[in-house]
């Protein structure tokens, strides 16, 4: 279905894998597209429940962006490139379904970024998280300047931009950039665990926390975040998952939520 991904559903979970090994899953024009659509399939297929996002391979997650694509691109084909990046990632960030990362090795540049715009990330042991950039003479073009800095707070985030320093995995989960820390061979069953446990709950309400959450990060400074939450606390109450989980909350039952 897709040319550099693999996809399967597993008790609706789909698992995408970035599969360029040879590249260390590299991000280029078709991986952005593919990306795209598997994105648009998770949104409107309603045996998703949610999404893990992974890279082929024991080596990266995704080690960066495909350099030798765009090595030669004029500043206003490079400024569309990093608006795509964005618009994708955008897609991520603001899916009503979870989309965690799970950090198998290397997750650098445009990898790093992917990883940072789901909605929370696993890291196996031998995951390495940086931005790179100024290495190549480039600074991150897919939103590392602004979610890295939401993610760990503005000195570091300058300092790791500013240094290309790599952190290991247990850096990126003592600054907060990972959630977990596991093995190697039990990075996809844990994220897969988390996810389960997410499936039991209302997916309405799933929904309305991604949004306020991610109004919180972007408006941090005024009001709306909180205008977002009254307003999609109010929503809640208009649906049937609120009447059930209220209902068998007072009935000492296990909900059953519908999604409606």
């Amino acid at each position: 279905m897709y040319a550099t991904l693999l996809t399967e559903i597993s008790q609706g979970t789909c698992i995408i894998t970035i599969n360029r090994p040879d590249k260390l899953n590299a991000l280029n024009a078709q991986v952005f597209t593919d990306i795209e659509n598997a994105v648009d399939e998770i949104q409107n297929n309603p045996e998703i429940k949610s999404a893990i996002i992974t890279g082929a391979g024991t080596k990266a997650f995704v080690a960066g962006a495909d350099i030798a694509e765009f090595a030669g691109y004029t500043k206003e084909e490079a400024m569309s490139l990093s608006k795509r990046g964005q618009d994708i990632f955008f897609k991520i960030e603001n899916s009503k379904k979870p989309i965690v990362a799970a950090v198998n090795g290397f997750a650098l540049g445009g990898g790093c970024e992917l990883a940072m715009a789901c909605h929370f990330r696993l890291a196996s042991e031998n995951a390495k998280f940086g931005q790179p950039e100024v290495n190549l003479g480039l600074i991150p073009g897919y939103g590392g300047t602004q979610r890295l800095t939401q993610l760990i707070g503005k000195g570091k985030s300058m300092e790791l931009h500013m240094t290309a320093h790599l952190m290991d995995a247990n850096e990126a989960l003592q600054l907060g950039l990972v959630n977990h820390v596991t093995t190697a061979d039990t990075l996809l069953e844990r994220t897969k665990d988390i996810l389960q446990i997410i499936h039991t709950k209302a997916p309405v309400a799933i929904s309305k926390v991604i949004d306020c959450i991610n109004t919180a990060v972007v408006n941090n400074t005024d009001q709306s975040g909180y205008d977002k939450e009254v307003q999609s606390f109010g929503d809640c109450f208009a649906t049937e998952d609120m009447k059930e989980g209220t209902t068998a909350f007072l009935e000492k039952r296990k909900a059953n939520f519908s999604g409606k």
